[in-house]
Parts: C-alpha cells; sequence; structure tokens
C-alpha cells in the first residue's frame, strides 16, 4: 500500500497499487464521503483505461452513480466538482510522473482536496483490515457527462489580446493539449501539442531541467518573448524568459500580483509555501498583499487558501491556486493570467526578464535531495546548529523548519511523495549562500 500519499494515491500500476486497489478505493469512496454521485475524469497515460474501469465498477457496485467526464486536466474535474455540486470526484492521473506511473486524486465538495489525514488515510486502514466489500443488489449508474465547453468558456473569460506577444508552449504530450489550441489559437509556436500517454519526447515534469531544453532552445531560435510549459495533468506550468532563463516557480506569485492587485485592483491575502523566496513577499507586500506561509502541497494549499479567504497563491512546484478557481489550482488559468501581465509589460517597454531581474534580489540554492531513513535527527541537526549561532528573525516549524536570518534563510523538510529529505537556502550574497549550503549538506551527509 506504498501508493498512499499524503496528496494522492499515487505510484507505479501493477507495482505499487493494482486494479484491486482501484477498486476498493472506488467502493469505499461513496462511504467516506457520504454521496451517491462520484464525478470521474482521467488522463491519456496507457493504464489509465483499466484504472477507470475498475474504479467505476467499484463506485457503482457500492451503489453509487457515477457522472464520466472522460479525458480530463485535472483542473477541469476540480471546476466539474465545484460548480456543478459533485460531493466527491477522482482524478485518474499521476501528473508530472514517468509514463509506467498512474494514480487518484480525489477531492470532495468544493473541489476540496482529500489528502491522506482527511480520508485517503481512512481508505487505506479499511483495505488493510479487510474491511468487507459487498456489490450491493441495485448497482450505480454511469452516465457521460461533458464539462469541457464550459470550462472553456470560463479560460476563455480571462483570455487578453497577447498579438504583441511571441510565445514558444510545450505541452510535453500531456492533458493541456486537450484546450491550448482553442485557447491561444495558431500563432504561439507549440512544441509536443498531441497527447500520448508514453511521453516520448520527454517526461511531463517541467521542474527537472533536461525537459525544458527544447522549449529553452525554441525560444532562443526563435526569439520568443516568452516560454510556457505544462505538466501531464495541466494542473502545474512554469515559465522560461526571452533569455531563455528558467523562471522559479515562486517567483510568478509576485508576478500575478500585477494582475491581482494592479490591474483588477484587488487588496488580501496571498498564500505562499515554506519554501518561497522572501523577495515574493517584500514585492508584493507595497502593493496590498498581505502574506501568509503555509504547508506544501495541494492537500495543505487549497484548504488553507479557502479558509483564509485569500485571492490567490502559489508554490515553488508551479501550482497556483485561485479564489475564483474555487481556491483550486490551474496551469492554464496561470497561464492566461501570466501573459496578460506580460503583454502589458511589453507594450511598456519591460521585457520578461527585467520584470524577473526586478524580482529576485537574492540567491537561491533550489531544492537539493539527500536520501537518508535518519530525516528528523537531521533536520533537528540542522536547525539547532544555525539557531544557535545566529539570532534568528522568523521561524515556522509547520512543515520541516524554516529559519529566517538577518541576510539568509532555509527551510529542511521531509518530501511528501518521495524518500527524501530536501533542503533549500537562500541568501543575499553568492559567497553566503555557498557557505551556508555547505555547512548544512556536511551535517545531513553525517546522518544515515
Amino acid at each position: 500500500m506504498g501508493a498512499f500519499h499524503a496528496y494522492d494515491i499515487r505510484g507505479i500500476y501493477n507495482k505499487d497499487f493494482d486494479k484491486d486497489v482501484v477498486y476498493k478505493v472506488g467502493y469505499f469512496i461513496p462511504r467516506l464521503l457520504c454521496c451517491d454521485k462520484v464525478a470521474v475524469g482521467r488522463d491519456v497515460r496507457v493504464s489509465s483505461p483499466e484504472i477507470h474501469e475498475y474504479l467505476i465498477k467499484g463506485i457503482t457496485d457500492a451503489g453509487a452513480d457515477v457522472c464520466d467526464l472522460g479525458l480530463s486536466t485535472t483542473p477541469m474535474v476540480y471546476f466539474a466538482t465545484a460548480r456543478y455540486g459533485f460531493k466527491a470526484s477522482v482524478q485518474i492521473t499521476a501528473s508530472h510522473n514517468p509514463k509506467e506511473y498512474n494514480g487518484l486524486k480525489v477531492s470532495c465538495e468544493n473541489a476540496l482536496p482529500v489528502g491522506l489525514d482527511n480520508g485517503l488515510g481512512q481508505i487505506k486502514e479499511w483495505i488493510e483490515g479487510g474491511e468487507p466489500v459487498v456489490p450491493v443488489s441495485s448497482r450505480g449508474e454511469v452516465k457521460c457527462m461533458d464539462v469541457r465547453k464550459d470550462y472553456l468558456d470560463f479560460l476563455l473569460g480571462y483570455r487578453e489580446d497577447y498579438s504583441s506577444l511571441k510565445i514558444g508552449m510545450d505541452v510535453s504530450n500531456g492533458m493541456a493539449a486537450l484546450f491550448v489550441k482553442e485557447i491561444f489559437g495558431e500563432s504561439p509556436l507549440y512544441l509536443y501539442d498531441t497527447l500520448d500517454g508514453t511521453f516520448p519526447n520527454h517526461e511531463a515534469n517541467p521542474l527537472v531541467p533536461e525537459n525544458v531544453a527544447d522549449l529553452k532552445r525554441l525560444v532562443k531560435e526563435n526569439g520568443c518573448d516568452i516560454g510556457v510549459i505544462y505538466d501531464g495533468d495541466a494542473d502545474r506550468v512554469m515559465f522560461v524568459d526571452e533569455k531563455s532563463r528558467f523562471v522559479s516557480p515562486d517567483l510568478i506569485i509576485a508576478v500575478l500580483g500585477h494582475y491581482f492587485f494592479e490591474e483588477k485592483g484587488e487588496k488580501g491575502i496571498v498564500l505562499q509555501d515554506i519554501r518561497s523566496s522572501k523577495a515574493v513577499g517584500e514585492y508584493l507586500e507595497p502593493m496590498g498583499a498581505e502574506m501568509h506561509t503555509w504547508r506544501v502541497g495541494r492537500a495543505y494549499a487549497a484548504r488553507k487558501l479557502r479558509e483564509l479567504g485569500g485571492v490567490y497563491g502559489g508554490e515553488l512546484a508551479g501550482h497556483y491556486y485561485f479564489r475564483d478557481f474555487f481556491y483550486s489550482d490551474s496551469g492554464l488559468l496561470a497561464s492566461l493570467l501570466v501573459l496578460n501581465v506580460v503583454s502589458r509589460m511589453k507594450k511598456k517597454g519591460i521585457p520578461f526578464s527585467e520584470l524577473i531581474d526586478g524580482i529576485a534580489k537574492y540567491r537561491n540554492s533550489g531544492e537539493i535531495n539527500f536520501r537518508l531513513e535518519q530525516k528528523q535527527q537531521a533536520m533537528d541537526a540542522v536547525r539547532d546548529r544555525f539557531m544557535k549561532a545566529e539570532k534568528s528573525t522568523a521561524y515556522y516549524d509547520f512543515d520541516g523548519y524554516r529559519v529566517e536570518f538577518q541576510d539568509w534563510w532555509f527551510n529542511i523538510r521531509p518530501s511528501n511523495t518521495e524518500p527524501y529529505l530536501r533542503f533549500i537556502c537562500e541568501a543575499r550574497t553568492q559567497a553566503l549562500l555557498d557557505e551556508k549550503v555547505a555547512e548544512a549538506t556536511a551535517i545531513i551527509k553525517s546522518f544515515k
């Protein structure tokens, strides 16, 4: 049962989980969420049709009906869940993982995420404990439901005139291919814009540098103003500037402030994850943003943004959450809003790179992964060493530790999805950054 994670169920299909587990998850969802109807969508992975079959069989054997959304982006399933009042939905996807992976993203009413600590853990207990699975005599029905047009219309409501922009766009052979041509037309220079669950050109994970290499080349060779790249299920998006430099996704949180606070005149809360650059808050607060820092992952971020009544939020992983999208994340919506900002900036003579350079004041290590068993001991040792050596200016302990000092900060946390301890550090100078990373690395590597 190693496929049950903090945010979703995910792993190598027929190794970490199989059709029997999928069937039982489907069977227990109506009981868990007290519903008689479940919306189901799926991505284009090779194993998705079989998972779809057994998931639906489990749901209907429990007596609940299924509204089959067919091929979907994950945000399209969130949209359907919240817009049409479903109390439960499941998207079959492994998002950005390699092709042999698959998984289930479960949401409840208002498209709120169901994670390990608010539902998936209970299903795991039922399965592992041998909870009886007895098909009811009156099985649920399956009906197809087409929400694609409604979701497309929603997205088009945010589209502005991009005629001044030359856009490079890598669709990663993922689910964004369902919509990009209808949203952006034929003017962008597209890469890998057809659906292919084998991901033949590169893995659908834009955080891995080699997966962005083709987009960088496209931007450079064609003089694009911006490059856009989506992940496999289109809940995440990342960007390349006109100099072919990858833009750290947390900085996009600051870019979005131009849309919400300058253009729309909003005032309110912006949520960032615990790994975000200090530059984000320093850039947004003068615009009227009230910054809140929270845990990594949709299972936590979407709920916290709703609880706070925030305007929007974002993560270092390229998820962006919006109040006006049911506090959920959408890569396509985020890309529309960023393009709106970049288009306006270009008309003012400000290229994308200049906008980013005006935000990024610090040197950042990016997340560094360490594979070890003694994660908590290593985390405590790093925290204690630095806090004894220097007076901290801020301290967070809800997702590992984030400790801020006058000229630098770090976050150290166990991954919720992989067997790693993750460390990220930011400093005012490269020399200080190198010093702190080296010191932390030495401490972490002293543990097994």
